[in-house]
């Protein structure tokens, strides 16, 4: 399967905006959309580009990278 742009405009305003909630406001979406965007660019990659909790939003290795 091919990544989305919309999937790759999230992970970006996630990174930018260093939370869901902030990229959630900044593009007019949903938290939970943006969390399942996050969710399906992770399993087309195979990987973990961010570690989640309720209080913060972590980049991995392979996400910097």
């Amino acid at each position: 399967m091919k990544t989305t742009l919309d999937e790759l405009q999230a992970f970006a305003a996630v990174v930018d905006g260093g939370s869901v909630t902030a990229a959630a406001e900044h593009l007019g979406q949903t938290v939970s959309g943006i969390s399942r965007a996050l969710g399906r660019l992770e399993r087309k990659l195979d990987t973990t580009l961010m570690r989640r909790t309720t209080r913060r939003t972590e980049l991995t290795e392979e996400g910097q990278v």
